[in-house]
Order: structure tokens, then sequence, then C-alpha cells
């Protein structure tokens, strides 16, 4: 901060240290350019996913020459001075940013980069952290689990921390691989400053693009089936739906009336369901946005959703504690206060309810609520199967193993826990991050 105020009153000397292109420059390049220019789109040419790619610049030539700001292409770009002004169709950034290309630039343009980011950018934990949000890979053998500012890739038995992957989002809230096991998607943000999408590539543990959006975290990130979009909800009312291959925003649409907290694809990907504090569940068209119809008969606030595994059937959950299953599409006209959609209403909980998920075989709903328990049930009956208990407070998330014989959880107390689904007896359990020597 210090560097940039001296830069705006034209005081730049010895006492303001050169940006930094890993600290400074690679975050906005990150947030506002790689959207558009990055390996699957490289538009004009230009990949700014590393700093070798950013270089070599594009159609127009080098990106920037070293100890030339004004001749750069990209702050050319930034200021207007070339066009089309960048970021494209967006606000252009803010003078501080731009003040920091040229700076960076006329100081060289180092790439100064560490060896192992991952390493550099990982977070000290003192004491387990409250687990947000988890999920097993496809093939069942790695479960993804929120940390601070970062996910971490464990062997799904937890005897083996596979890779740290650190990003700017100070929350992780939610978590999805796509079908093939080889994208891992993430939603959070940091309150009160900025929501992020990001999306990794499991293979290499490598960040492919990551969207910045509103001005607080969002939430309910859901990946559709066939991996093409990304839905997440947000707390201005309104749910971003952006393209996979790109991270580009598609649209966005304001239909609700409170925070978005869930989102869920239907099975062939060409619908949506928002789920929002504002007691609606909105179907929504998911090519171009379109309102479609509310799913549910408005009740209490919502805040979980998930689906059938091979249907178009979503169970609903949240403040009113009770759990309700309810169909896509409505069999007949719909009428004011229509509930034709239900198809069953589960047991009140002992909490709000936080999380749900539905087995992969379509035999079990997971519902996990603000008490220390996990319950299961049978979707075609209603009837409570089994109660997984062993948490000392509230669960914020649950997820069930591909072959629907596991079940992990987290919450409050920050260890994840793999039960059988079977009776729900504890499997496994395990602390997701490393502690730091001497905590208690």
């Amino acid at each position: 901060m210090r560097r940039v105020l001296l830069s705006l009153f034209g005081i730049i000397g010895p006492l303001a240290a050169a940006p930094s292109y890993y600290r400074d420059i690679q975050p906005i390049l990150q947030n506002q350019c790689q959207g558009c220019h990055q390996p699957a789109s490289k538009a004009s040419d230009l990949d700014v996913t590393t700093f070798e790619a950013f270089e070599k610049g594009g159609k127009r030539g080098p990106a920037f020459l070293p100890g030339k700001p004004d001749e750069s292409s990209t702050v050319r770009y930034l200021t207007g001075a070339m066009k089309p002004r960048m970021p494209l169709a967006q606000p252009a950034l803010a003078e501080s940013d731009i003040i920091l290309f040229r700076e960076w630039i006329a100081a060289g343009a180092k790439d100064d980069s560490p060896a192992d980011s991952t390493e550099s950018d990982a977070a000290v934990y003192l004491q387990p952290p409250v687990i947000t949000a988890l999920k097993f890979s496809p093939d069942g053998q790695t479960i993804a689990v929120s940390g601070n500012r970062e996910i971490l890739l464990h062997k799904a038995d937890g005897s083996k921390l596979l890779h740290r992957l650190p990003g700017r989002a100070e929350r992780i809230l939610s978590v999805a691989f796509s079908a093939d096991g080889k994208l891992l998607i993430a939603g959070g943000g940091t309150p009160a400053q900025f929501g992020e999408v990001q999306i990794w590539d499991v293979a290499t543990a490598k960040l492919l693009r990551s969207a910045r959006l509103t001005n607080d975290t969002v939430f309910g990130a859901s990946l559709a089936p066939d991996s093409s979009k990304i839905a997440v909800g947000c707390a201005d009312n309104t749910v971003h739906v952006f393209e996979t291959a790109t991270g580009k925003e598609l649209y966005k649409i304001g239909n609700h009336e409170n925070w978005v907290l869930a989102t869920v694809f239907g099975v062939d990907s060409k619908r949506f369901v928002s789920a929002s504090s504002d007691r609606a569940a909105k179907l929504i068209d998911s090519a171009s946005g379109a309102f479609l119809e509310n799913v549910n008969l408005l009740r209490g606030e919502l805040t979980a959703i998930a689906r059938h595994p091979k249907k178009d059937i979503v169970v609903l959950g949240g403040v009113e504690r009770y759990p309700y299953i309810y169909l896509m599409d409505r069999p007949r006209n719909m009428k004011i206060a229509d509930d034709t959609t239900l198809v069953r209403k589960l047991d009140r909980q002992d909490g709000p309810i936080n999380a749900l998920d539905w087995s992969p075989d379509a035999t079990r709903i997971a519902v996990a609520s603000q008490s220390a328990a996990v319950n299961l049930y049978d979707p075609e009956t209603g009837e409570k199967k089994a109660s997984c208990t062993g948490h000392s407070a509230g669960i914020y998330t649950v997820a069930f193993s591909p072959d629907s014989a596991k079940l992990a959880t987290g919450g409050f107390d920050g260890k994840v826990r793999v039960y059988s689904t079977k009776d729900c007896s504890l499997l496994h359990s395990f602390i997701p991050v490393p502690l730091s020597a001497g905590t208690p």
C-alpha cells in the first residue's frame, strides 16, 4: 500500500520496493485476465497462466518489454492506449493495479515465483480448522477437504496427504469433482471482500482457472454432470454461471430475494435448481439462465440441496429442520400455494440442516445439521436407517463414496470421519491438516 501511495503522489524512489510478480502481478492476471487468455481459449494467442507464456505474448508480440512500461502492450491495453481496452467488456483495472504493472515492468519484469509455490503458500495450523466442504473422487481413492486458504487432497482413508492446493480464498465452502475425476472445482471467498470459483487440474495439482465475483463469499458451487458449467450462489441474492473450459461468466440471475446458499444441476445438465434463504428452490434453464418455476412450496429458509443420482428429484433442507423430497418437474399445472411436486417429508432434525447428500446407488439420503449426528434415510419409505455419531458439535458437510458403502463427514471439530453406510459404524477418522509442531 505504501508503494502505491508513493506512486500516486509521484514519489517513486529507493524507499518504494519493486512489485513482485508472484505476489502482486500474478493474482491480477489470475482474477482479471485468465478467463480469456489461457490454454483452452487463448484469445489473441495470449496465455497468462504462466510467466513464460505471459512473457512470450501473443499476436501483437511480447506482452511486456522489461524496463519500458510505456512501450509494453500490457500497459497500453490496460490504459486504453491500444484498443480494445482490457479487460474486454469489463470495468477498467483500478489505477493502483495499473501502477503495479508499470512499476514491475520498469524494474525489469522479473519472475520471483518460488520453486515450490504450494509449500510457500501453505497455511500453518495451530489447531484443526472447521471443515466446510469435502468430496470423494469418482474412483473413490481420494477425498478433497477444505482448509484455510486451501484444499487438501488425501487418500480416502486419511492415511496420506497427497497434495495441498493453495488459493486466494480464505474459505472454501464447496468442492466437486468432474465425472472423469480430472477436474476439481471449489467455491468460497474471503468474507466481505470477494467470492471465488477455482478450477483445478487434479493430476498436476495446478490451478487452471479462477474467477472472482461479488464482494463476499460464494456458496454451493456445483458442476454440471457433463462438466460444461459451474453454478454458484451469492450473498447478493444472485446466481452466477460459468463456462468450465474457459472460466468465463456466462450469465447471472437475480430471481432470489435473499442469499443463495446451494445449487444442483439436473441429470442432463440442461437445468439446475438454486436454493435460497428466501425459502424458494428455483428451477433455472442452464443454457439461458431463464427462470422456469419454483420447485417447492415456500416454508422455511433453505440452506442445502442434493439430487437423486439418476432422476430429476431433489431433497431440500434448511432452518425449518425438515428435509423435503421434491420432483423437479410439476406433474400438473401450477396453482397458487401448489405442492404437487412434494414426494416425501422426512423427520425433523435436532438442529437446522447444514448439508445433504444422496448416495450414488440411490438408497440413502444423508442429513447433517447443527446437531452432532448425521441421519441416514431410505428415500423410498422415509424410514430412518441409522445415525452416525461421534462429532462434538455441528456438522457442515457430508459426502457418500462412489460405491455408496461409506459416508464422510466434517464440521466444527475439524476432524473427518468416515462411516459405513450399512450401520453407521466408524471406519476411520483423521485430522486433514498438518498441525504445527508443539500444538497442544
